[in-house]
Formats: C-alpha cells, sequence, structure tokens
C-alpha cells in the first residue's frame, strides 16, 4: 500500500461527494436560507447522518477491520464465517432500531431538539421529516460493513465514492424546488433514505467479490463476535467524538432560532478539508497498521504513524489558518444567495472561525485513535472522549444563556484539543506512538510553510475585498480563484523548503 497514493484515492471521491455537498447546500440555502422549514429539515438529516458520520466514516472500521483482517490472516473461510456472523447481527439490531425509532419518533426528536417543543408546528414538521429520514440509518450502516469488507482488501475507491449518490439524488430533487414550494422538505427527505438504499446495493455490487452474504437469523454468539461488539461501542464513541460533540451543540442550539442552520452551514465547510486531513487518513493507514502490528513489525508501524501524522498536519494546518483568516468571505461566498441574508452570513463565519481552530485536534483524534484501535484498543479513547464529550457539554450549558449558540463550537474547539492531546500523551506513554528522526524537521517546515501561505491569503482577500462582499454577483469566482492560488502557491513553497517530502508518493508501506 501506498499511504500517499490511497489517502489521495480515498480523498478525491470524497471531495467529489463534499464538492456535490457544498452544491447540494447552496440549493437548499437559497430555497429555504435559515427558516423554521431549514431548521425542521436540518434536525430531521442530522440524526441519520450523524450515524452515517458515526459507522462510515471510519468508525465501524475501527472495531471491524483489526478483527477481519486477523481473520483473513488464517484464510477466507474463517473471515466469511464471522463477517457474515457480524452482519447478520448487525442486520437484526439495525432493523430493531429503526422500528422502536419510528414508533416513538415524538420522544426522539424532542430529545435531538427540546428547542422545538414549545412550536408544535415546528416539531410536527421535524418528527414527520425524521420519520421519513430515519431509514437511511439502517441502510448505511450496512453499506460500512460492506466499505470495512473493501477497506481490508485496500479497496477504498468505491467506499469513498458511494456517497455521491445521496448528493447526486438529493440536488436532482432542489432542481425543482420551485415547484415543491414548502413540500421540497418532504422530497428531500425521502430523498434522503432513497439513496441510502441505493448506496447500500452500490456497495454490495463491488464487496460480493470478497464476501458472499449468508442470511442466518440464529443468533449464536462465540467470542470472536462478542470481542467485535465490545471494541464497537467504545470506538464508536471515541473515533465519532467530533460528531456527537456536534449532535450535543445541535440539541442545545435547538433553543435559539435558526441557530441548527448556522452551525449546520459551518460544519459543512470545514468538513470537507476533516475528510481528507483525519478520515481518510485513518481509514486507509488501519489496515495496513493493524496487519504490521499482529505481525509484530515495529519499524513498519511507528513509519507508518510518523507518515500519518504528517499527512494530517500538512492538510489540517494551511486548511485552518484560512478558516482562521477568511471565515466570512468563505461563507458569504458558498452561502450568501436567495434567502440565506448577511445576518447568516455573519453568524454562519462566527461558528466556521471556532470550528477552523480546532479543525486540527479533529483529525489528529481521528489519526492518534486509529493508532489505538490498530492495537486493539478501543477503551483507552473511549474514556479521553467520553471526558471531553462532558466537557463540551459542561461549557456549552454553562455560557449558552450569556452568549449563545456561537459558545458551541468554542466548546467543541477546546474539547477536541483537550482529547487530541490526551490522546497523544497516553500514546507516548504506553510506547504505541515515537516520533522518527525527521519529523520534528517536517513540523516546524509546514507550521512555517502555513504561516507564510496566510499572509498570502490574507493579502489576495485584501486585494479583493470589494469582489467577496455580499452583493457582489461574482464573488464565488474570486473565493475560487483565491483559493486556487493560495493552494498553489502552498505545494510550491512546501516543495522549495521540503516541508513535505514528495518521495512519499512512491514510498510503499
Amino acid at each position: 500500500m501506498n499511504l500517499v497514493k490511497s489517502t489521495g484515492t480515498f480523498g478525491f471521491y470524497t471531495i467529489i461527494s463534499r464538492l456535490l455537498g457544498y452544491l447540494r447546500d447552496i440549493l437548499i440555502a437559497i430555497f429555504l436560507g435559515t427558516s423554521f422549514l431549514a431548521d425542521a429539515f436540518f434536525v430531521a438529516f442530522r440524526i441519520p447522518n450523524t450515524f452515517r458520520r458515526l459507522f462510515a466514516e471510519g468508525t465501524f472500521n475501527a472495531a471491524f477491520v483489526p478483527s477481519y483482517t486477523s481473520e483473513l490472516a488464517q484464510g477466507k473461510k474463517k473471515s466469511n464465517i464471522f463477517a457474515n456472523e457480524i452482519f447478520n447481527l448487525l442486520f437484526l439490531a439495525l432493523f430493531f432500531l429503526v422500528l422502536v425509532a419510528e414508533i416513538f419518533m415524538p420522544i426522539v426528536v424532542s430529545l435531538i431538539a427540546p428547542g422545538f417543543v414549545e412550536d408544535s408546528e415546528k416539531i410536527k414538521v421535524a418528527t414527520d421529516l425524521t420519520r421519513i429520514t430515519f431509514p437511511f440509518l439502517m441502510f448505511v450502516s450496512l453499506s460500512s460493513f460492506f466499505a470495512g469488507i473493501l477497506n481490508s482488501h485496500n479497496k477504498f475507491a468505491a467506499a469513498s465514492a458511494a456517497p455521491i449518490i445521496l448528493n447526486i439524488l438529493m440536488i436532482g430533487i432542489l432542481f425543482f424546488g420551485n415547484y415543491f414550494g414548502d413540500e421540497l422538505v418532504f422530497y428531500l427527505s425521502f430523498g434522503v433514505s432513497i439513496a441510502g438504499l441505493l448506496q447500500l446495493l452500490f456497495l454490495y455490487k463491488f464487496a460480493k467479490k470478497f464476501f458472499s452474504i449468508k442470511m442466518n437469523f440464529k443468533i449464536t454468539i462465540n467470542n470472536k463476535v462478542k470481542n467485535f461488539f465490545k471494541k464497537l461501542l467504545p470506538s464508536i464513541f471515541s473515533s465519532g467524538v467530533t460528531q456527537i460533540n456536534i449532535l450535543i451543540g445541535t440539541i442545545i442550539a435547538s433553543f435559539q432560532t435558526s441557530a441548527v442552520s448556522y452551525l449546520y452551514y459551518a460544519d459543512r465547510i470545514y468538513q470537507i478539508n476533516l475528510a481528507i486531513a483525519g478520515i481518510a487518513i485513518g481509514v486507509v493507514v488501519l489496515p495496513q497498521l493493524s496487519k504490521h502490528v499482529y505481525l509484530k513489525k515495529k519499524t513498519k508501524v511507528l513509519l507508518i504513524q510518523n507518515k500519518a501524522l504528517e499527512l494530517s498536519m500538512f492538510l489540517s494546518l494551511p486548511a485552518s489558518v484560512a478558516l482562521f483568516i477568511g471565515s466570512e468571505e468563505i461563507v458569504s461566498a458558498l452561502f450568501g444567495y436567495g434567502s440565506f441574508t448577511n445576518d447568516a452570513v455573519l453568524n454562519s463565519a462566527k461558528a466556521l472561525f471556532y470550528f477552523g481552530l480546532g479543525l486540527p485536534a479533529f483529525a489528529f483524534i481521528k489519526v492518534f485513535s486509529t493508532f489505538f484501535f490498530a492495537n486493539n484498543d478501543t477503551k483507552t479513547p473511549f474514556y479521553i472522549s467520553l471526558i471531553s464529550v462532558i466537557i463540551n457539554i459542561f461549557i456549552s450549558l454553562y455560557y449558552f444563556k450569556s452568549i449563545g449558540f456561537i459558545i458551541i463550537p468554542i466548546a467543541t474547539t477546546i474539547s477536541s484539543w483537550f482529547n487530541s492531546i490526551i490522546l497523544f500523551i497516553y500514546l507516548m506513554n504506553k510506547d504505541l506512538f515515537e516520533f522518527n528522526a525527521s519529523f520534528l524537521v517536517s513540523f516546524f517546515k509546514i507550521v512555517l510553510a502555513s504561516i507564510i501561505m496566510g499572509i498570502f491569503f490574507n493579502y489576495l482577500i485584501f486585494i479583493f475585498k470589494n469582489q467577496l462582499i455580499y452583493d457582489s454577483h461574482f464573488k464565488s469566482f474570486y473565493l475560487i480563484l483565491s483559493v486556487l492560488l493560495t493552494l498553489s502557491f502552498y505545494l510550491l513553497l512546501s516543495f522549495f523548503i521540503k516541508a513535505f517530502n514528495y518521495k512519499d508518493l512512491q514510498l510503499k508501506y
């Protein structure tokens, strides 16, 4: 496996998906803005989408891939038996979870968006929409199982391309937004569940080359299956801690008008970088790390870990600097159209600014957690994540009444930095990670390149300040131009000062 190329493959399809997701959100912003219908839809979409991120973006892999890889090393027959046992239990658990949730959906929505309870119309719409979108949770969770099979065989393209289906379908619905009127949110919700089913069928088509389903609902739970599920629940919490913090933020934000929407749009922007700097790297390195840990090849393990962390920093630090400098211009150029007012831009930009400060931490959590998962340790990152979530809740609730929704991204960033730093300290203390000779040099070069890039980006924003104002018709063009110029500048600068070793493009792990 080549880390950079595999990450590039995963990242390429993920970027395509996120760009289509951005186009989808532009259309949602135009048709719904930050209205009560937008808030209701985002709550309905947030619940299954949070589970999608928890399961699909490496969390299910964290428990499944090390176990499946060790079975695979003993032969295809054993790995197929193990995989089928997991699939059948997963199918039954998800089916009954969705069934119970559909029955008690008013309670579920009131727990997720308690601020909606006093508005009878808003809570009713949110409940109806969530009932429609909730089957997506089952489809996408089963999809993540097939993605885990593919990733274990170092096949990353199909798994990373699958979410594109959701965005294409929703964009198709949004193009008819003027005809649907207020019913648009219902069509979008149906589109979510239909896309989940299509995604499941798409991934099964590729996974069946390595695995064949044998449906058997006679429940037999052996030690291997028990160990898997013991690892799964902690891994969901620890690897998905950023999404859990955001879900908690949505719950608290529901008490302030339009706050759910502000956080949603800000979240969409920084997630584009996180998809590569954290999620893609974590997903790609886990199979090889698990294999080398199993074979006790410590030199290989340390090489992969150092390169993974270096690549994560190379991608996340400059993005964090860019969001710190140009959050308002970025939100305005991406979403400032139609029903999305200037006030909505300013509030979303404030949220993006603080999320941007936490972006490297969000990425490091994904990477550091993967180091634990490869060693079959899901408990340590679980306990650390639990403490960070408690910190996030405490800060958010304590300051929400005094400063409003903006405390949510601040609290998420503070708790995430705490999480990543404690994970790092534990890795070092448990002798699961150590820096190699070249890492610290690369670290200082990446920081230097990111700072100089930030100065260059700030200069471009100053030059184009009149073209990037809210009322400008061509602000998207000037933002894209600024981003492309800045990215080119950063890559060239990194090449000249050797902030990133481009020989890694050929290096096999």
